[in-house]
């Protein structure tokens, strides 16, 4: 593996303070809007219809330049970090490997990340590209930054619809994140567990896997060596 590219959401960054000032913003505990993330999660649905169901008919584009305006925008430090990212990234680019954070965010998100002076070689976010996953053309613009073929590159994320699968698609190497609410109710669904190479809990076991000793087996029979037999379909959560 030459390069490793990671989304951001609930792969390097915890999204709880972000549905914290979601719940802020429309007046409900956040304890309301966690189990309606949590639902839309369970059902395969993206996790802002959990707004839609408070404020029906809701334009969530639009409430977010509501709150930006009102000087409420989104918040992003060193806490929101997950406390394996600093280290894993220091490992990777320690072993030679390219590192890229490419995930869905906003301008905004993609200034305060570069901030926090990553151990990596680029950060960018959706909205800087203009296009979001999981769109191909975001996945053809991984592609073009990642320095190396598809084949050499590893995506890592927690989103079986919006990371997994099509990354899978373009032909990228994949690894699946089990954190967060997606990566772990989807963990062990017969799709992800066929169509990523790896499985993985925490993002220092990368190094592993770009020794060839990948933490957990990526497929059902039990292999785990990248390039194995996959499947030739899967089932888009969202349309389950």
């Amino acid at each position: 593996m030459e390069t490793i590219v990671l989304g951001i959401g609930e792969t390097l960054v915890r999204d709880d303070r972000h549905w914290a000032s979601w719940a802020n913003w429309l007046g409900v505990p956040a304890h309301t809007l966690s189990a309606l993330v949590g639902a839309a999660v369970a059902q395969g649905r993206d996790a802002t219809d959990a707004l839609r169901v408070l404020r029906p008919g809701m334009d969530v584009d639009e409430a977010y330049l509501a709150r930006a305006a009102a000087g409420r925008g989104e918040h992003l430090d060193e806490s929101d970090l997950y406390p394996d990212v600093r280290p894993a990234l220091a490992e990777l680019r320690a072993a030679g490997i390219r590192v890229v954070v490419a995930g869905n965010g906003t301008v905004r998100a993609g200034e305060r990340l570069r901030a926090l002076d990553l151990p990596a070689d680029l950060v960018v976010t959706s909205d800087e590209w203009g296009v979001r996953k999981p769109d191909p053309a975001f996945f053809e613009r991984v592609v073009e930054v990642s320095g190396a073929g598809p084949g050499a590159t590893l995506y890592v994320g927690d989103h079986p619809a919006d990371d997994l699968f099509p990354a899978a698609a373009a032909g990228l190497r994949t690894a699946h994140l089990r954190r967060g609410p997606y990566g772990h109710w989807w963990a062990e669904h017969p799709d992800v567990v066929g169509t990523a190479d790896f499985r993985v809990n925490a993002l220092t076991e990368l190094v592993g896997v770009v020794g060839g000793a990948p933490a957990r087996p990526a497929f059902e029979d039990g292999t785990g060596a990248v390039g194995g037999a996959r499947p030739a379909k899967v089932s888009y959560l969202r349309g389950l």
